[in-house]
């Protein structure tokens, strides 16, 4: 009888320790392929897999929020603190950033690329009623999106311009591309689908307003007891370790010239109380 036991425990134990770890992110992280990169390494080394969810910010928090991810890597500092207020996340930590910026097509009909002014540049969209697509999906960055009509005083949902892909970034994207419209995207993923799409950069800078931060955080065991929250710390830390952070830096560098993801480790430069 103790044999049996023992031998149910020890194959409860190797089955636990060969479940994958459920990573809740967003498509911009994964469409721009860096978790191809970086993952490997920690599964190597550790024998821990990483199942990757990739959503919006928004069903990224839902999923967790029910216990369904052991962790979670997004980007919308609102969204996370409210996360952490309700005790359903534990040990955020800002992993690395790029930045938004407004794309769209080569003949850029409604003047964007000579703004020096984000919200310039979207009442300038506004005002001509040029096609623009919105992810429409609750992500980080159509919160920001919708944060930016905001500051610009615009409201452009309802308008016949304004158009909802309900769908990740790259889908967005494209869908942009064929519709020759503007849209919100992050660096990385459109770097890393440049070549894919006939969309041109045309709203590219420095902007405080433009930050784009991603943080990592395990879900809370005390709320949900049964989500893996070891292999989330372990995972934690590795993200953190000054050659996986270089990594970042230095994914597809060489090929776009620049980088797609600046590590912070673990510095955050927008505050998420």
């Amino acid at each position: 009888m103790r044999r049996g036991f023992a031998a149910l425990f020890l194959g409860l134990s190797l089955a636990l320790a060969a479940s994958p770890l459920r990573l809740a992110t967003t498509t911009s992280v994964h469409d721009s392929g860096l978790l191809d990169a970086i993952l490997p390494g920690f599964t190597a080394e550790t024998g821990i897999p990483v199942e990757v969810i990739a959503v919006g910010t928004g069903q990224a928090l839902a999923i967790a929020g029910r216990g369904d991810a052991d962790a979670v890597l997004v980007h919308a500092p609102a969204l996370e603190a409210q996360f952490l207020k309700e005790k359903k996340g534990v040990l955020h930590t800002c992993i690395a950033k790029n930045r938004f910026l407004i794309v769209g097509p080569p003949q850029d009909p409604a003047g964007v690329r000579w703004e020096t002014n984000v919200l310039n540049a979207l009442r300038k969209i506004y005002l001509k009623g040029a096609l623009f697509v919105s992810r429409g999906d609750n992500s980080g960055t159509h919160k920001k999106e919708l944060e930016l009509w905001q500051a610009a005083g615009l409201d452009p949902r309802g308008q016949p311009w304004y158009l909802e892909s309900g769908s990740g970034m790259g889908a967005t994207l494209v869908l942009a591309s064929e519709k020759g419209a503007y849209t919100l995207t992050d660096l990385g993923t459109f770097l890393f689908m440049r070549e894919k799409v006939r969309l041109e950069a045309l709203f590219d800078r420095d902007d405080p307003r433009m930050i784009n931060q991603y943080s990592y955080m395990a879900v809370n065991p005390e709320r949900f007891p049964w989500v893996r929250f070891e292999a989330a710390k372990k995972l934690r830390d590795y993200l953190l370790r000054p050659e996986v952070q270089e990594t970042i830096a230095n994914y597809l560098k060489e090929r776009f010239g620049q980088s797609l993801f600046e590590p912070l480790h673990g510095r955050c430069l927008i505050p998420v109380p």
